[in-house]
């Protein structure tokens, strides 16, 4: 059996490279760690971090197809944040301009989330955990 460590990265294609990075870094908090156009692709390539950790690949291409629905495509169906303070973080997407669902409560595990979507309509998820 294959012996996987951890989730290295998550490959995020967006439509719009300058938007998505904006929303990324400044309406979620992530930090750029490094960024590169690369010429022959016509594509930029971010990488990205939570708390120092290495999280997210931003890429852009020309004319990439959009999502075929929302959210139950087949693969991928959603990226999750911890968050300590849901009604904070909500506050924070809101005054962003960024719209989310109402707050639920996860029935397996009482914890509180809720779902928004990137600027893509990428399906986000924020699930509350205390320490």
């Amino acid at each position: 059996m294959l012996k996987v460590e951890k989730i290295h990265h998550i490959a995020v294609i967006c439509a719009d490279y300058e938007r998505s990075k904006q929303f990324y870094c400044h309406t979620l908090g992530f930090q750029l760690l490094a960024e590169h156009y690369r010429a022959e692709r016509q594509s930029w390539k971010a990488d990205l971090a939570i708390n120092g950790n290495y999280q997210i690949e931003l890429f852009s291409f020309p004319h990439p197809p959009a999502r075929p629905t929302q959210p139950e495509a087949c693969g991928l169906r959603h990226l999750a944040f911890s968050v300590r303070d849901l009604d904070l973080a909500v506050t924070q997407l809101a005054a962003a301009g960024v719209k989310y669902e109402a707050i639920r409560v996860d029935p397996y595990t009482e914890k509180r989330f809720t779902f928004f979507n990137d600027p893509d309509g990428l399906p986000l998820e924020l699930y509350e955990e205390s320490e």
